[in-house]
């Protein structure tokens, strides 16, 4: 057996990645930086620990772990993205995080150590962000420019050469279908929606181009023998057996004593609210009546930016 998972773990790394893409420059500012970044005295410390202990040299997976385990323990908080009535803008907030922004922060402070060289800036994590979060790694400064739903985030970064979804791989990989609708139901629930219901109709496209993506998942009856082909920094979506959406949380991989653990932002007041190291996965699962299986997604780093082959006066 452990034969046969190593020799399909060596199979999946073969993998080709899909074509590296060039990749978007920052959208200009349209907000102030004390509303689209929050905690820069803990981003100031994380990009010191990173440099003492040359983050940068670590596999992207290990680089981003190394950033979630610094990040425990931060508060848990939802909304942190919905800054404005109607100006869209990439926003972090290292101060307080819900499950979505706990990897994209982990994972966007990791990229940007390889994608640059420092010093660091807020701006620089600000562009690693929205190339993850934004449709085609671009703000325009609409709300729906955003990517609000973990499956199309998972298929434009696969198409941009910026992450691989290796759930089909998997064994047990199952086709998922679902109607999507939640935003348009519960538009009233998000802020710029509220503010902005001319934006509905659209909405209402995407979503329906959503529920037609080809989405697999693992079902958690499966999912203690895929246990070993995860990663360090595998992003891991948490699948719902509600019909109406396909995943209903999201956190990290992080190997441990042999086992997946899963990493998160929990909104459980049995485990304090915050982000923690939390069991591993399988376990996870059982947890929860609703738990239907994983969505596992390995990202990449972006091509290194052309500041790496200019001396260090010209920047």
């Amino acid at each position: 057996m452990k034969f046969l998972i190593l020799s399909a773990a060596l199979c999946l790394a073969s993998l080709p990645a899909a074509a590296q893409h060039t990749v978007t420059p920052p959208s200009a500012p349209r907000l102030p930086m004390g509303t689209v970044f929050k905690g820069e005295a803990k981003f100031r410390a994380l990009v010191q620990q990173a440099e003492t202990e040359n983050w940068r040299q670590l596999p992207l997976g290990a680089r981003t772990i190394r950033v979630a385990r610094a990040m425990v323990g931060t508060p848990y908080v939802n909304y942190t993205l919905e800054v404005d009535d109607r100006i869209e803008s990439p926003v972090v907030n290292l101060n307080a995080m819900d499950c979505w922004t706990y990897y994209e922060n982990a994972l966007g402070f990791a990229r940007m150590l390889r994608y640059k060289p420092g010093p660091y800036t807020p701006q620089d994590m600000l562009h690693m962000v929205e190339l993850e979060r934004y449709r085609d790694g671009r703000c325009t400064g609409s709300y729906l420019s955003r990517m609000h739903h973990l499956e199309e985030v998972f298929y434009d970064n696969q198409r941009r050469g910026l992450a691989k979804n290796i759930t089909p791989q998997l064994p047990g990989a199952q086709r998922l279908r679902r109607e999507i609708h939640e935003m348009t139901v519960q538009w009233k629930s998000y802020r710029y929606l509220k503010n902005n219901p001319s934006l509905l109709p659209q909405m209402g496209k995407i979503e329906a181009q959503v529920s037609k993506l080809p989405v697999y998942h693992i079902p958690k009856n499966k999912v203690r023998e895929v246990e070993g082909y995860l990663q360090d920094g595998d992003i891991c979506a948490i699948t719902s057996n509600g019909s109406d959406g396909y995943t209903s949380h999201v956190g990290l991989i992080v190997k441990l004593k042999g086992r997946a653990y899963f990493t998160h932002a929990t909104s459980d007041r049995d485990k304090g609210r915050m982000t923690i190291i939390d069991r591993p996965i399988t376990d996870y699962l059982y947890q929860g009546s609703k738990h239907a299986g994983i969505v596992v997604v390995r990202p990449n780093d972006p091509p290194p930016s052309k500041y790496w082959q200019r001396p260090i006066a010209t920047r």
